[in-house]
């Protein structure tokens, strides 16, 4: 369920426009009446802000709010304003640009998207930087990553229907997933098949399987020997747990970003401008639930000012 609150009577797109274009007005930027609207409106909206915003003022909103704001906030604000799919877009560009962290941010694309939801941010992607994803993430990974992230990027995923599952197959499969994790194959073609192309029940149904025939969850076996973290084992477990439980994962990320010293801006700014309008609901439930501590009030002890403000309206806890 989506955190993000819109007014029961919301302004036109015009009026909207006109205070957005006064709050750039005069000496200095008006950051409080930019949070009092755009977190407060869903995507149809903010796109016709900025249409409206563009045919009344011949300027591109967007630019004006790279060119007024600063910093963290800047980044929420033009990642939040974007639609749906450019912001993906964005996103995805962005991890093959900086590859060092980005395996994450592309298989989190790939595996909490809709199938119809990842076509727009690969047209999104196309129409922004005249390439594809797949080009891209081809190009700039090697070896196992390119095998996983390139399949899960590339397939289309059935997403059709509903909850029905083939039990006969989740059975075979379970099956397979063991016989290749139990011979430390982990980037075998047969689990990213299964892994890239099954429907999200089909993957779950065969996990469950799973468990029930050989007593564990399948992360038992994805554990590296020595202890140590091998990173593709993590990315192949960040995977599943997209797929199957995307909350349980973006909870990790959320605490991941705000325990460490230092506040990962980044990743908390990425989960909460695409998770507000989605299941950000869920997340701050399981968050509490984990860390006995409301979302709302772990964010706000890493972050300041405008941007905790942002972050704080996506999240519903601020008055529209």
């Amino acid at each position: 369920m989506a955190t993000l609150t819109v007014p029961h009577q919301v302004p036109d797109a015009a009026e909207d426009s006109e205070q957005l274009h006064k709050a750039f007005s005069g000496w200095g930027t008006n950051e409080a009446l930019i949070i009092s609207i755009l977190p407060h409106r869903n995507a149809a909206q903010r796109k016709l802000i900025r249409e409206v915003y563009s045919s009344t003022y011949g300027e591109d909103l967007l630019k004006d709010l790279d060119d007024e704001l600063s910093s963290d906030f800047q980044r929420a604000v033009l990642l939040w304003t974007l639609t749906p799919g450019e912001r993906d877009a964005v996103l995805a560009h962005e991890a093959t640009k900086k590859w060092t962290s980005s395996n994450q941010v592309i298989m989190e694309l790939a595996c909490t998207r809709s199938s119809a939801q990842l076509l727009d941010a690969k047209a999104a992607y196309h129409a922004r930087f005249k390439k594809s994803i797949e080009e891209d993430v081809a190009h700039r990974t090697t070896g196992d990553f390119r095998k996983l992230l390139f399949s899960l990027i590339a397939c289309h995923r059935y997403d059709g229907g509903g909850d029905a599952v083939n039990m006969t197959l989740a059975k075979q499969e379970a099956k397979i997933l063991h016989e290749k994790f139990e011979g430390k194959q982990f980037a075998d073609d047969e689990v990213v098949r299964i892994l890239s192309t099954r429907s999200k029940p089909q993957v779950n149904a065969a996990l469950n399987e799973y468990k029930a025939q050989f007593g564990h969850e399948i992360g038992k076996a994805l554990e590296s020997d020595d202890g140590g973290e091998d990173k593709f084992l993590w990315l192949l477990r960040s995977t599943i747990k997209c797929l199957t439980r995307p909350e349980d994962y973006f909870v990790e990320v959320i605490h991941g970003a705000i325990a460490k010293t230092g506040t990962d801006e980044g990743a908390l700014t990425r989960v909460v401008a695409t998770r507000a309008e989605v299941d950000l609901k869920v997340i701050k439930e399981e968050y509490q639930r984990r860390h006995s501590v409301p979302l709302a009030k772990a964010i706000a002890k890493d972050t300041g000012g405008d941007y905790e403000n942002m972050l704080l309206a996506l999240l519903g806890e601020q008055d529209e």
